[in-house]
This record gives C-alpha cells, structure tokens and sequence, in this order.
C-alpha cells in the first residue's frame, strides 16, 4: 500500500461501453395472458457496465480517469454520458455514431433472482470512420495519460485497427497498453505490455490445455512470443495470477469469503494499472490486484474498491508490514467508520508494553477474542516517564509499536501522549473495553464511552518489571 495513497495517475479507457438497468420487484402471481410471471416493479437502479465498470473501479482507487469510446445517437447514448459526467469522468473522446445502437442491459430481479434479461445493442464493428476519428482523439491527448487500458467486451468497439492504432501510439510515448481481452484470437492486442485472460480464454487463444504448472508456463510463454508483450500474465480465479516475466510466478488468491465474482475482471485489471501507474512493479502490482479482487468477490454484484478497503482487508490477513498497523488518530477515526458500516466489534486496550512477553501475548490475544477488530493504545515515551520513572521506557515508542503491530492478535497501534487514553476511548467508543485483572474494583479510565468492560487476569509472574528486574540480576 505504501506509495499509493495520494497518486492521482491519469489513464484512459478504450473500450466497449454499456448500461446495466436492473428492475427489482416481487413476483406473487402467474399472467392470466400467458403461463408467465407477472413482476411488480418497486423500483429501478442503473449502473456503469461493461468498461464503464474499470472507469468506476480506477475512479474509486483514486486516478483521474478519460473514456474514449463509440456510443449510438439514441436516448441510451444521452443517458450513458450523463452518468460519466456524473462522476467527472473526461468523455471528451467518446463519439456518437449513427444507426448505432448505444448497450444497455436491463435485468428483472425478483426475490433477489434475475428472471429475465433483455439487451439492446448493436454487436457489429464500429465503422472506419469512427476509428479514425478515435484515433486522431485520442492522439492529441495521449501524452497525458500514464496508463492505457482497453476493455473489450465483444461489442465492436474494439477493433483490430484501433487496437493497434491505440498500441502503436502509446508505444511511440512509451505509455503501457493493458488489455481485457475476448475472442479467441489476441492477434489484434499485439504489443501490449500485458493481457489479462483468465484460465479458459487463455486456453482457448493458445490452445493448450492449462492443467500443470509445466502447461501453465507454456502458455504464458506463447502469449508473451505470439503478442509481443512485456509481461504475460493469466488469472486462475481461485488460484490467483500467474506471472511470467523473467521468470514464472504465481501470485496466490487472499479472498476469505466468495459471494460474487462478477466484475473481478475488471477489478484485477484497474488495480495493476493504478500500481503499475504509480511505479510499482508488476509483482507488486499482482499482488495488489489480488488483494482488490479478495475485497470485491466478498460483494454482491459489480463492485468496485477503495484503498482504504484494501488496507483494511491487508491489515485483517497479516500479510502487511508492522508498519500498515500503527495509525494516527485521524486514521483510526476513518478505520473505525469503516468498520462499524460492516458491523465489526470493537475492542480497546492500553498500555506502555515496554518489554513484551508472554503474559502480554496472552492478554492480547484473550482481548482480541471478544471481537472482531483489536485497537492497541500505546503509551507515547514521555507519558511511560512520568508513569514509570525517568528510567523507562527501556524501548522506545518506535520499537513498542512496530513489535505490538507484529501480533496477529493486534489489528492497529495507537499512540498516544496523555497519562491517559481517555480522548482516544472517547473517540473511539469502542464495543468492548479490555483492562487488567488488577483493575477490579477500581475506575476504569473512558468506561462511560464503551459498551462493556471485561477485566482480564495476567499471567503470574510475567512482567516488565520482573523482567528489567532478571536482567539486572536481582533474581536468579
């Protein structure tokens, strides 16, 4: 996550834009028309489909995000360029064309099942006008751009000679082309610096039968030779996202929970661009991507994602650094509104953590049970001084935090320089409030603002104090 928070790369768009129109209803009756069932429409949503779903998953990452595209002159067109604008998408590059049909999608929803889908759209090849005026668009602003990605969805757009126009022009820039591609011939993405098939289309494009690692790196192989590309690169659901640069790699899935894949696609391939974007390399822009595509497939339907998702979602595997875990009082404030939106649990504790062991371990992993999400607050240098004596701490607050944040138990550290977490609790407010054992019968600081106190017994004869105490010599 480190170098992406305030990077506003600009990358555009190329691709086949859509509508998804979804109806939601009941269905309590039978057609006395016909033997079919009659929807009560209660309302109706649309949504960016089709490459307007990467626009929406790049825009909610935080890049500034162009759309270059061909649409219809009908109602659906109007529509379609009124929803970029909405969320300040740069559409200047989309173009309408005549007798084309702009695509939407409308799905009737009842009792949360689709019954019925009908499409209006047109499937045929934009015309050789419409490329070159896409073309000569997108030429004059394609100096701007860090990232090219083209979304074909099989609608036309896409076409052999404005896929290459577009790769031809961003490798005389030196801009990276990313491709989502379909059919069964990738001939037209030649070039590109990465494709991002999944399983089954890489299967069908190459025409071996992925089902070894040996397999697995022939594929690649021949995806990077027969495309010319920098990077071949092949999602295996489930399995993560196989690399072959120098070497082959695969990246392992980190999902916890699956409820829909729909739109991960998109997902993986706006995440690497926005790393790759913001200059990480493509290992790291994987492994990103995987972690964007762990947030989205625990969604329903076509979702997007946020940094702040995905640093949540890092953080709760403990595949980050000590690091991504100690957070100000501005973060955990954000964290905390994040987490109550998902209905976590909350827990609190404190204190200065100075030599950690096992009585502390054990503490925090008996706090961490009570809930869903663990808040450390931490005791600042000066504040341990003035609690302890001018000879403590013996570690600093650097050193306590980075080894707190390091416990799987522990989800984030929290310093703080009162006596007392008093204002941190208070903001906070967390479900549970954790103290020590020795804490019965006394006040406990910031009660009022949580939900419930639970004291929990230490572990005898575990201390800091006993240890500065051995080690100084005075027990044996």
């Amino acid at each position: 996550m480190q170098g992406l928070k305030n990077r506003t790369p600009n990358i555009l768009v190329v691709g086949d834009l859509m509508i998804d129109h979804y109806l939601w209803g009941a269905c309590e009756r039978i057609s006395p028309e016909a033997p079919v069932q009659v929807v009560d429409i209660a309302k109706e949503t649309t949504v960016l489909g089709g490459a307007g779903n990467v626009i929406n998953n790049l825009k909610t990452l935080g890049a500034n995000v162009s759309v270059a595209s061909v649409i219809g002159e009908d109602d659906n067109g109007v529509e379609l360029l009124a929803m970029l604008e909405s969320i300040a998408i740069d559409s200047k590059n989309i173009i309408a064309q005549k007798m084309r049909k702009t695509s939407k999608k409308s799905r009737i929803i009842a009792v949360s099942q689709q019954i019925l889908r009908y499409d209006k759209e047109s499937k045929e090849d934009i015309s050789s006008s419409s490329v070159s005026t896409l073309l000569e668009s997108i030429q004059k602003s394609i100096s701007s751009y860090d990232m090219i990605i083209l979304s074909d969805y099989g609608k036309g757009v896409l076409t052999n000679e404005l896929c290459q126009g577009v790769i031809i022009l961003a490798r005389k820039k030196g801009v990276k082309v990313l491709v989502d591609p379909k059919g069964s011939d990738f001939s037209k993405y030649k070039g590109a610096y990465l494709l991002t098939p999944n399983k089954k289309e890489a299967i069908v494009a190459t025409g071996i039968e992925i089902n070894t690692s040996e397999n697995l790196k022939l594929a690649l192989e021949k995806l990077k030779q027969e495309c010319d590309l920098g990077v071949s690169l092949i999602t295996l659901s489930e399995d993560g996202i196989a690399i072959l640069d120098r070497e082959l790699e695969i990246f392992p899935t980190v999902a916890k929970e699956i409820f829909d894949v729909t739109g991960a696609g998109d997902t993986v391939i706006a995440s690497i661009a926005f790393a790759l974007s913001c200059e990480k390399s493509i290992q790291e822009s994987a492994a990103f991507a995987n972690l964007a595509a762990g947030v989205v497939v625990g969604k329903i339907g076509s979702a997007t994602v946020t940094l702040e998702e995905i640093e949540d979602y890092e953080a709760s595997l403990h595949k980050s650094t000590s690091d991504a875990h100690i957070k100000t009082f501005d973060d955990i404030h954000a964290i905390i509104d994040r987490a109550r939106e998902n209905g976590k649990k909350i827990v609190f504790t404190n204190g200065c953590f100075d030599i950690l062991h096992v009585g502390h371990v054990k503490y925090l992993q008996i706090a961490k049970s009570f809930g869903d999400i663990l808040i450390v607050g931490l005791n600042s240098d000066a504040s341990v001084s003035r609690l302890k004596g001018p000879t403590r701490p013996v570690n600093i607050a650097e050193d306590r935090a980075y080894l707190l944040a390091a416990l799987e138990a522990v989800d984030f550290v929290v310093p703080f320089e009162d006596d007392t977490p008093y204002e941190l609790i208070k903001m906070i407010a967390p479900d549970i409030l954790v103290k020590g054992g020795d804490y019965e019968g006394k006040v406990v600081v910031g009660t009022e603002f949580a939900s419930e106190l639970k004291l929990v017994d230490f572990v005898n004869g575990k201390s800091t104090t006993r240890t500065i105490q051995k080690i100084q010599g005075s027990l044996c």
